[in-house]
């Protein structure tokens, strides 16, 4: 992620370290996506470091950026030039030479930060026992941070073998390192970390809470709702306590769905009402309707809203619809807006009628949110919406939402020789073809007109 830069960022002492290190690097690192870049980045300082730096370094930084093709295949011609793309394109990941293995563990010593990130993120690609009794030994170093590196470097290796040194290590002297440790249990999603675990959430570090939470999370054990229920409710952090309502989500824990829902109201964080929506959502219980409902009308953070409606849609029950028919009319956010009609879309309503605020939507200013209008009614085939989805054929610009459209007209039943005739002459030859669908009993098109919401508010 690139985030502001400290000093000159990519500092030119690692960039001059890194050079002198030969590593036959494996030929396709998973770096995870991020955001572009953010309104706090540096660019003066970014560009700045990027002077002069080795094209290799250059290819990993510019890795973090994004802006790739069709699933990661990169344009023909790149200012890098074809030694960095013909690397990228190659897929398989070779193991290293003992020799590169050697190096990089140096390179876990060095005094450079930039040297370390690199060589831990390379050796923890490495599934290679000499990797990991090397990392297990440097647990118990002397320094504070090459215990921490050790530590994130078997999470990334996600070894069971590993599972004990880290549990130990989850009483080190060092925030750091119990923070690692407890990200790295979490990463390997072994039951034996459950107990240590569960006691270092009364830890004293912030970070260390946070690590311990999330790996509960991943473990995805019963055992601990009780004590992720009291975090939620008592932890004095907010990042703890928006930690502990994705916990909750992950392991889907419908005894936790009442303190969830009665926090929603309290919580003076946005972020952790965020995430305690969406594991309300996961965790798909009738009972949070309420709660959830609330949310969506009164809350004035945007997301939170959005995350309500998400939420109500996944649990799928008609008691939802009037609250969300609202906020698909008149909520100020067209995310919300959207996210709503999707939501109506989602709820499975045997009476077939689609409320008069999921009509309203087909006008919005936003595609986003005419598509999810359309989609749902099409999952709604209400016979009562055919004139308003052929008004809106007539005026959509969209070609995406037009076929949608279309959908929701032939699934509502219109398929009189009026309607037929003037869709099957449209100049769109988008609308002919989902014309043609449709009368053969194809419901779907390709594109398949599914819009779902934006990725939930993971930690």
């Amino acid at each position: 992620m690139i985030t502001k830069l400290a000093g000159a960022g990519i500092a030119a002492a690692a960039v001059a370290t890194m050079s002198t290190i030969t590593v036959s690097m494996p030929a396709a690192m998973e770096v995870a996506p991020v955001p572009a870049v953010s309104e706090t980045a540096d660019v003066a300082a970014l560009l700045a470091a990027a002077r002069g730096a080795p094209p290799l370094i250059c290819a990993l930084a510019t890795r973090s950026v994004g802006g790739w093709g069709w699933e990661r295949f990169d344009a023909p011609s790149t200012p890098l030039g074809m030694v960095v793309t013909e690397r990228d394109r190659e897929m398989e990941v070779r193991d290293l030479a003992a020799a590169d293995v050697a190096l990089l563990l140096e390179g876990l010593d060095a005094q450079d930060p930039c040297v370390r990130e690199l060589s831990v993120r390379l050796l923890g690609q490495q599934e290679s026992p000499a990797v990991t009794s090397a990392l297990t030994t440097r647990l118990t170093a002397a320094d504070p941070a090459t215990r921490a590196v050790a530590a994130l470097g078997l999470g990334l290796l996600d070894e069971h073998a590993s599972v004990d040194p880290l549990v130990r290590a989850l009483g080190d002297a060092d925030a750091s390192v119990r923070a690692n440790a407890a990200w790295a249990l979490g990463r390997i999603e072994d039951r034996r970390a459950l107990q240590p675990l569960v006691a270092l959430v009364r830890d004293g570090q912030v970070m260390v809470r946070e690590a311990a939470v999330i790996a509960l999370g991943h473990l995805e054990a019963s055992e601990p709702v009780e004590t992720l229920v009291r975090v939620l409710q008592q932890d004095e952090s907010p990042r703890v306590r928006r930690a502990a309502a994705w916990a909750l989500g992950q392991i889907e824990a419908r005894e936790s769905a009442a303190a969830l829902a009665a926090a929603l109201g309290k919580e003076a964080d946005a972020r952790v009402r965020e995430m305690m929506a969406w594991a309300l959502g996961e965790i798909e219980s009738a009972d949070a309707i309420g709660a959830l409902g609330a949310a969506l009308r009164r809350d004035a953070d945007e997301r939170v809203r959005e995350t309500a409606a998400w939420a109500l849609g996944q649990i799928e029950d008609r008691a939802a619809n009037e609250v969300l028919a609202a906020a698909a009319g008149n909520d100020a956010s067209s995310r919300v807006r959207g996210t709503a009609a999707w939501a109506l879309g989602q709820i499975n309503d045997d009476n077939h009628r689609a409320p008069a605020g999921l009509l309203r939507v087909l006008t919005d200013q936003s595609r986003d949110a005419r598509l999810k209008a359309a989609w749902s009614l099409g999952q709604i085939g209400d016979p009562a919406t055919t004139a308003a989805i052929r008004d809106a054929i007539r005026t959509e610009q969209d070609v995406e939402v037009r076929r949608a459209l279309v959908r929701a007209l032939m699934k509502s039943g219109d398929r009189s020789e009026q309607t037929l005739n003037e869709l099957l002459s449209s100049t769109d030859a988008e609308v002919r073809e989902a014309v043609v669908r449709g009368l053969a009993g194809r419901s779907s098109f390709n594109p398949w007109p599914w819009p779902q919401p934006r990725p939930r508010p993971f930690p």
